[in-house]
């Protein structure tokens, strides 16, 4: 973009291009990155249409273009996603919170007062499942466990930021933190679900996110399976286990939980009509297997 021009006609050229480069969204790419590069909100776009942008205001607004228009996701971009209308830092170490994945978080939000005891968010990130719950129940805790130490950096930073107290973090592979003997009423865990030769895996946003926490083996549900076995271990009798899983798993989640010895299993369905989230509750008289 050559010279000095307005926020209209700095959101025009950047839409086109973005558009040209196969955004499915490129007007509101767009706005969110012009209203970051120049630290407004998206209100001041519609009302100062005219205003010009500074030379500096314009060199942040056009490195950011360049690299949407070469895919890297908004969210890595800016630092930040908003899940559970809560505003997250966000880092190519971890996922991007998407919001399918609140449907997990409602799951766990209408469960949740049948047991007293702690939560536990296992494969945590960002910090997304944890605090959402955390936020919506201050009088219990919630616990999150992430194999990676940036990622657990990063969630402990949210909850400061975000002022949620109720929560805390580990950094382990799955279960390995804990202490023999914890147990939890709701466990709870988007974990690596999509297959290693996903044709998907080589389009949109997931090409720049974490390969290792999006693919696992045996068709993408050894770590299902893993949790699934283990969690036996750390939930109170008649707890909750549930995940979310990719849309065609939900009969293979439901069948590895029957396995073990679950009952009541339920798949839930995410806002576009796919199996998103299945869920699974420890018998009373259960033992691990």
């Amino acid at each position: 973009m050559k010279g000095l021009s307005s926020v209209e006609d700095t959101l025009k050229g950047a839409t086109q291009r973005l558009n040209h480069s196969g955004s499915d969204s490129p007007s509101l790419d767009a706005s969110v990155l012009l209203c970051h590069a120049l630290d407004k909100p998206r209100s001041f776009l519609l009302t100062w249409p005219d205003k010009i942008l500074s030379m500096e205001e314009t060199g942040a607004f056009e490195e950011m273009l360049e690299r949407r228009i070469k895919g890297e996701p908004i969210a890595y971009i800016v630092g930040e996603r908003e899940f559970w209308s809560l505003p997250l830092q966000v880092s190519p170490s971890t996922l991007i919170p998407r919001s399918d994945t609140e449907r997990l978080v409602e799951i766990a939000l209408e469960k949740a007062p049948q047991l007293q005891g702690d939560i536990l968010d296992l494969g945590t990130g960002t910090g997304a499942i944890a605090l959402a719950i955390a936020s919506e129940l201050p009088q219990r805790t919630v616990w999150g466990i992430d194999v990676k130490e940036e990622a657990r950096i990063l969630a402990e930073s949210n909850a400061s930021k975000l002022g949620i107290n109720n929560t805390h973090f580990l950094t382990g592979d799955w279960f390995s933190p804990l202490k023999d003997g914890c147990q939890f009423a709701l466990i709870v865990s988007n974990p690596p679900y999509i297959e290693k030769h996903d044709p998907h895996l080589a389009k949109g946003d997931v090409r720049f996110e974490p390969l290792s926490a999006l693919v696992a083996e045996d068709n993408g549900l050894s770590d299902i399976k893993y949790i699934a076995k283990h969690a036996m271990g750390f939930l109170k009798p008649d707890g909750w286990l549930m995940f979310e899983h990719g849309y065609d798993q939900g009969d293979s989640v439901r069948n590895i939980l029957g396995a073990l010895g679950y009952q009541n299993m339920t798949t839930y369905k995410d806002y576009g009509e796919n199996d998103r989230v299945t869920i699974g509750q420890l018998s009373l008289c259960q033992e691990e297997k």
